[in-house]
């Protein structure tokens, strides 16, 4: 099971690294949270996949076409993590390497969208100030890993659920 988790979790985090590299070096700093938000997510989708082939491959070779519904949730987290880790220290990397302003750029973005949509003034003041009191809080390096796990944990534990209940076998299949 460990060589499966970090093959394909490994690669799963690779691709996660990689589509974030490349989005960092052609995209704008300021070409807007929503472009980012879609390809992030379609690069941490993509590496979900390899969860699946990961779980596929563990019953299919190591356990002998049988796997329990626990068993594949294992291998499945396992896998999420290992991936999510990847893209965690990446981040974390890219951030502190590059003195990265992200948090800065992502609150100006947000209030530009509020002023865009015509919120009131008060709405806006106090979306500013909550926004402020996150600068704070993301600072912290344990809140930045924190956070960045949450945007692409969720995702592949909602995965690893869906491939354990999908590829559960009690019996090996009959070729």
């Amino acid at each position: 099971m460990k060589r499966n988790v970090l093959v394909y979790g490994g690669i799963g985090g690779l691709i996660t690294a990689v589509w974030t590299f490349i989005a960092l070096l052609v995209l704008p700093p300021n070409c807007g949270s929503t472009l980012g938000m879609v390809l992030g997510y379609t690069s941490m989708f993509i590496a979900n996949i390899f969860l699946i082939i990961g779980v596929k491959n563990y019953r299919d070779k190591y356990s002998g076409g049988i796997i329990t519904f626990g068993k594949a949730l294992k291998v499945g987290l396992l896998i999420t993590l290992f991936a999510s880790t990847i893209y965690v220290v990446n981040w974390l990397i890219y951030d502190y390497a590059t003195g990265s302003k992200f948090i800065e750029v992502y609150t100006e973005s947000m209030h530009d969208q509020l002023v865009e949509s015509g919120a009131s003034p008060a709405v806006i003041e106090k979306q500013d100030a909550e926004m402020q009191k996150f600068i704070v809080m993301y600072r912290n390096p344990l809140f930045k890993a924190a956070m960045t796990y949450m945007e692409i944990l969720p995702m592949g534990i909602l995965f690893a659920l869906i491939t354990a209940i999908v590829m559960r076998r009690k019996v090996p299949k009959a070729n």
